[in-house]
């Protein structure tokens, strides 16, 4: 196999200033970061960018008012300040997201959440009343009042509550309505902050399907997964961004750590449009009768049902079980009494591990979501090695203040000044983004005239940078792979700029096809054709992309072909 010019690039230049392991989203805003303060720094990550717990998240970025109860207030307002801040740089994937929280009694766990705040009790969560759930949302809501832009919380009665919301459970007493923010595509608002990293510095790499195996005095070593070829690259520091693989990576590195420790979450996508129209547009955000929460999430015209809280060993691969569908369906069944599922409808799931730091609490719920930073600078009784900076911990929604934290302590290590805030920054394709329906009519008729219901995906799936990839496809004949969902073109925009090696690559994270059930093994074929010329793949090579994407959807996500019926073109 041919080594990829990138990696033969950063492989002949044998020296960066600092080498980042770990291509999930906290990896990538800290080279974001570092990138615009114009230090050379290449990003790795052993599989595709945003494909580990990045790729496992629940589409949401939120606060996390649950957190209150554990104390977590500095999280909590930066994570709503972030959320705010979101909004405005990334419209193009994160929305204001409606939130409901059914309530079924009023005085439940007023004792028991602040005795776990005020002396640290530990053990299973009582149920939430009206009262401790209004208090926590006064609190979230002034947290969030410095440049929110979203409408503040409200309570409603059984009455209220049933006339909007006519399809939940009857036995309901309150509701609690306060917005977060919905993420419609995480994997793509990944790539479009690594495009930023890349575009601001020409000295910038970054490199997907390739590993590090080892430390030397002086750096690293690094195998292209791909080639299987091993080289040493010299750095001055190295950042471990790999999530719940931290001591992991840290221990091919040399160093024994027990940093994290951290848990699944899961969740299933079902096609059951009375199930999408029951949430009324909104996340239903509750406690369940176990004291884990968990919501129902109406989602590219699917419904997106999780999470759980288990231990989990990041060694092993993280995946949704039997046990956890049945979980889900069941606890549907209490919220929405009268709207039938079936395991039948269910398109896709998912699993992934947090990135949680190793911790002695009795229940998950209570392990801190907040992050910390670990350095280590030994050298082994000899000449001083690079230093392994180490992050613990971190969340989708904190991603930009946590590059820019991991950034500074990297910027000092380095003796180097900080030039550039990311505060207020507008990412990728959220530039100039049309946030109104009138406003997008007019951005697409201005800019990709004639593109119809193509532009209307293309805007959805790249923001404002959609003009450039309509300009790509208009140049040369383009032909359609799954309706108005992907064509020959545009894969060609993908491989040139998105960074696909697999065929997997594309249908699980430059589109939403495998996300909402459009995928059909014709159409996993159809898609390798297109990408063989791209890629220089030969019929072999295209038999065994199908082959790999196959059980992968199979393993990992419990994608049967036999049962998704139609046309791909006409669901995507």
């Amino acid at each position: 196999m041919t080594e990829r010019p990138i990696v033969a690039d950063v492989r002949e230049r044998g020296r960066a200033q600092v080498v980042i392991i770990g291509g999930g989203i906290n990896g990538i805003a800290t080279f974001r970061d570092l990138s615009l303060q114009g230090v050379d720094v290449v990003l790795i990550e052993r599989n595709d960018f945003a494909s580990g717990a990045s790729a496992a998240s629940s589409h949401m970025v939120h606060g996390g008012i649950r957190y209150l109860e554990n104390g977590e207030f500095r999280l909590v307002h930066e994570s709503v300040q972030e959320r705010n801040d979101l909004l405005k740089t990334a419209p193009h994937y994160v929305k204001p997201l409606k939130t409901t929280v059914p309530i079924y009694s009023f005085f439940s766990g007023l004792l028991s959440a602040p005795m776990r705040f005020l002396f640290q009790k530990q053990g299973r969560p009582a149920e939430r009343g009206a009262a401790v759930i209004k208090i926590g949302l006064t609190i979230y809501d002034l947290f969030a009042s410095v440049g929110r832009s979203t409408p503040w919380h409200r309570f409603r009665g059984r009455t209220s509550s049933l006339r909007e919301l006519p399809m939940l459970n009857p036995d309901v007493r309150f509701t609690a309505t306060y917005f977060d923010a919905s993420m419609h595509d995480p994997e793509r608002l990944a790539l479009d902050v690594l495009s930023d990293g890349l575009a601001a510095n020409r000295s910038a790499r970054a490199l997907n399907y390739v590993e590090a195996v080892s430390r030397t005095d002086d750096g690293i070593v690094l195998r292209d997964r791909e080639t299987g070829h091993e080289f040493a690259v010299a750095c001055d520091v190295i950042v471990n961004a790999s999530g719940p693989w931290t001591d992991l990576t840290n221990r091919a590195l040399g160093a024994e750590t027990r940093f994290m420790g951290g848990t699944k979450g899961s969740h299933i996508v079902l096609d059951n449009p009375a199930l999408v129209d029951a949430t009324g547009g909104r996340e239903i955000f509750f406690e369940h009768s176990d004291g884990r929460i968990v919501l129902i999430y109406p989602l590219k015209d699917r419904a997106m049902v999780g999470t759980t809280d288990i231990q989990a060993d990041p060694a092993q691969p993280a995946r949704c079980t039997d046990d956890e569908v049945d979980y889900f369906l069941d606890l549907i069944g209490d919220v929405f009494p009268d709207v039938p599922v079936s395991r039948d409808e269910i398109v896709y799931r998912f699993s992934g591990i947090r990135p949680l730091p190793a911790s002695d609490a009795e229940a998950n719920g209570q392990i801190s979501r907040d992050y910390r930073i670990e350095i280590d600078q030994a050298n082994d009784g000899g000449a001083p090695r690079t230093p392994v900076v180490s992050l613990i911990g971190g969340k989708w929604t904190t991603f930009r203040a946590l590059g820019e934290t991991l950034s500074d302590v990297v910027l000092g290590m380095l003796r180097l000044p900080r030039v550039v805030r990311t505060r207020g920054r507008a990412i990728g394709g959220g530039r100039d983004f049309p946030t109104t329906h009138r406003a997008r009519e007019v951005w697409l008729r201005s800019r990709m005239q004639g593109s119809g219901r193509r532009g209307q995906v293309l805007l959805d799936r790249y923001g404002t940078r959609a003009e450039r990839v309509w300009d790509l496809i208009e140049e040369e004949h383009d032909d359609q792979l799954a309706g108005s969902a992907l064509s020959t073109r545009e894969l060609m925009w993908m491989v040139e700029r998105e960074h696909v090696v697999h065929l997997d690559d594309v249908v699980l994270r430059r589109t939403d096809l495998a996300f909402t059930g459009a995928i059909t093994a014709e159409l996993l074929e159809r898609i390798a054709d297109a990408l063989a010329p791209l890629l220089d793949w030969d019929a072999a090579r295209c038999d065994a992309e199908v082959r790999r994407t196959t059980e992968i959807l199979r393993d990992a996500h419990g994608v049967d072909f036999a049962s998704i019926v139609g046309d791909p073109a006409e669901r995507a």
